[in-house]
């Protein structure tokens, strides 16, 4: 274990060709944890495996159950390690992330949350994908629990085709592939950087995602279910606010994206557009040449007029009908939720994603 308020070893051991760390940061997880590390003991992958676990701070009986299994995992062969921040304050799922990978000697890191659970076959399929695709992040498709909590989000994680999986990186719901299924190299993961270490309210796992795909960085994804993603109140998720998330993918849509483009239209002249009109850059906001929508009151109305200053002339930028809107688009309507007419909306346009559009719901 680490010295009090302390961290594990402050450089990784020398990594081991075809060995996979599974990684896993633990805090007060103990009405989780049991079922998360028998679903590592239970995995039917037949290279080398490890577990690395870091306690960050936690108060509750998660220390004891973490050592009843590295007594079982190393009597069936799989080396555990354990570090811990003994401090009266957890650092943050990012400190506790990075720590359990420098512990490490995978050459593979496999995250998994202490609230989850592994199919047994995770691994094995990960791994074999991973050497496939050697600077990627590898996902899979995940069963959530309880299974009637979030199910369009649920739905859009497993139904995401592959060439989605990198234009739909913009849109509200995080990453493409969620955090609790990533799999990679752990080259690639030191070539990418660290987590993000600013604890409680950062989204560490949507900045590394961003990192990631701003250096070359791939995404694939598995396409069985080969996690049990579980929904509750504790969360780490919920602590952090709406508008930080926003912010941060503007200022990745408009690195990624309008920045090379010379105009663009947003698709809803409701709140969202708005907002996201809002949002931008200055220069940014100098591209917008129209919104557009179906709603009839907003298109009669003409225009948006948005005063940028009080030294700056308001723009008054025009409303239209979708089927008049010009491309390239951003696209700030929620998908799934209007029962189909959206998305026969804009499939009627015959414009490709990624290309014409992107969606930024």
């Amino acid at each position: 274990m680490a010295a009090a308020g302390g961290a594990a070893a402050s450089t990784a051991p020398r990594a081991r060709p075809g060995h996979v760390s599974i990684i896993v940061p633990v805090h007060n997880s103990e009405r989780w944890l049991d079922e998360c590390l028998k679903s590592v003991w239970e995995q039917d992958f037949e290279g080398t495996m490890e577990l690395s676990v870091f306690n960050d701070a936690s108060t509750d009986g998660s220390a004891e159950i973490i050592e009843k299994w590295k007594i079982k995992l190393e009597d069936a062969g799989v080396p555990v390690i354990v570090g811990s921040n003994d401090s009266s304050q957890p650092r943050g799922v990012g400190f506790a992330k990075n720590q359990a990978i420098i512990q490490s000697s995978g050459t593979y890191l496999c995250f998994l949350d202490s609230d989850d659970v592994m199919m047994p076959q995770r691994v094995r399929l990960q791994y074999e994908a991973a050497i496939q695709h050697p600077n990627s992040i590898i996902g899979c498709q995940v069963q959530r629990e309880p299974l009637e909590s979030t199910e369009r989000y649920t739905r859009w994680i497993n139904s995401l085709t592959e060439e989605q999986l990198l234009t739909q990186v913009f849109t509200s719901h995080g990453p493409t592939v969620i955090m609790p299924t990533w799999f990679c190299s752990r080259e690639w993961f030191f070539h990418v950087g660290r987590f993000d270490e600013g604890g409680k309210g950062v989204p560490e796992d949507l900045l590394f995602f961003y990192k990631h795909i701003q250096k070359g960085g791939e995404v694939f994804r598995v396409n069985q279910c080969l996690l049990l993603y579980r929904y509750h109140p504790q969360a780490a998720s919920h602590s952090i606010l709406e508008e930080t998330i926003w912010n941060h993918r503007v200022r990745f849509l408009e690195d990624r994206v309008l920045r090379s483009w010379t105009s663009f239209t947003i698709w809803n002249a409701g709140k969202q557009g708005k907002k996201l009109y809002r949002s931008l850059s200055s220069a940014n906001r100098k591209k917008v040449t129209a919104f557009c929508d179906v709603d009839e009151k907003k298109i009669t109305k003409g225009f948006y007029t948005y005063e940028e200053s009080e030294e700056t002339p308001k723009p008054k930028i025009p409303i239209r009908h979708f089927r008049d809107a010009s491309p390239p688009l951003i696209i700030c309507v929620k998908l799934d939720l209007t029962g189909g007419a959206f998305e026969k909306n804009l499939k009627g346009l015959n414009l490709k994603e990624g290309r014409d559009y992107y969606h930024f719901n």
